[in-house]
């Protein structure tokens, strides 16, 4: 899309906002010479936008009393924001109902944009690969994300239909505080009205969900997100798993984001030194633990399981014997 078309189309966006518009302060807000602003104004008109002119010493531009801008007339930048935005959600899973809402959605995007943008857009996305790979994430319903949004912001208390991680069904009522997208899953996170106490709910696991009477705040600071995180990494799983590592925070991070593992500092490691994180992780599975225990490469001690320390054992019998094998060219029959 050229420079000018796309001042246009922001004329066009100036004058949908309402009012009547000098040709002084359009030049101003274009960047544009006066006379640039009368030819643009010119090609809206060619387009069918009805675009009032009105004389005189305080006249200037307006749309026609009634007019609707067109649902899409976008820059190639903001085409682009669209359609990517639809490609990441679907690719991490937050697409509500089914992967075909959000294709369907891109679809109906590439037809009424202009024939060479949507070219364009269509080289890239048959050209462009990402190196993470798509989320298998279970999204909730539409009119679940979007009664708990509008609930969520009147702060209005909601009763849910809810099955845990266990299959158990119940009825909940929670004061809703914010919605979470999390690694493919969107939850909830609000408190209990009768406790006070903070909890966090999986989308896809509520069943029905009615708004209300009532009202309640929010507690000052209260973050979302964070909550969620924290209600990830400290939910009950088989095995309950406690490490003390010498290590940075930051290095420990890049291999145990927040939702797998909860970091405190520790008193002091088995050399006394105070360097050492506290580390508690909570699995359903431990073999996938010792790998990332060998690829933090830093000294480590662990508390519990037991069954822990024979898989990490295992897996050390295993590298060093790959790493005493020989590969010799002559000897390969080659």
């Amino acid at each position: 899309m050229t420079t000018s078309t796309a001042r246009v189309l922001a004329l066009l966006e100036i004058l949908q906002s309402g009012g009547l518009r000098t040709v002084p302060d359009l030049a101003a807000r274009l960047d544009v010479d006066e006379r640039t602003v009368r030819r643009y104004v010119g090609h809206l008109l060619e387009l069918g936008v009805p675009v009032d002119s009105v004389r005189g010493r305080y006249g200037g531009y307006r749309l026609a009393p009634g007019y609707r801008m067109p649902p899409l007339m976008l820059t190639d930048e903001e085409a682009l924001a669209v359609l990517l935005g639809l490609l990441a959600g679907q690719r991490a899973g937050l697409v509500t109902a089914s992967a075909a809402a959000g294709e369907s959605a891109a679809a109906k995007l590439r037809r009424v944009l202009p024939r060479a943008l949507g070219q364009r857009l269509e080289a890239l996305l048959a050209t462009a690969d990402f190196t993470a790979r798509p989320r298998p994430g279970v999204a909730p319903g539409t009119d679940v994300l979007l009664e708990l949004a509008e609930a969520a912001r009147a702060r209005r208390p909601v009763a849910i239909s809810y099955t845990d991680r266990k299959g158990h069904d119940s009825e909940r009522t929670v004061l809703p505080y914010g919605l979470v997208a999390h690694s493919g899953r969107w939850y909830l996170t609000g408190a209990d009205p009768d406790s006070g106490e903070v909890r966090t709910f999986r989308l896809d696991r509520i069943s029905a969900l009615r708004v209300l009477p009532g009202s309640f705040a929010v507690p000052a600071g209260f973050d979302p997100a964070a909550t969620v995180v924290d209600s990830l990494a400290r939910t009950p799983w088989a095995h309950d798993v406690s490490l003390r590592i010498k290590a940075g925070p930051e290095h420990i991070r890049r291999h145990l984001p927040p939702g797998v593992a909860t970091l405190s500092p520790a008193t002091a490691g088995p050399d006394g030194d105070t360097g050492w994180i506290q580390v508690r992780i909570r699995a359903e599975r431990l073999d996938w633990i010792p790998p990332v225990i060998a690829a933090l490469d830093s000294p480590f001690v662990i508390e519990h399981p037991a069954a822990l320390r024979d898989l990490v054992r295992a897996l050390a019998r295993r590298l060093d014997e790959n790493a005493g094998n020989d590969y010799d060219p002559d000897r390969s029959g080659s």
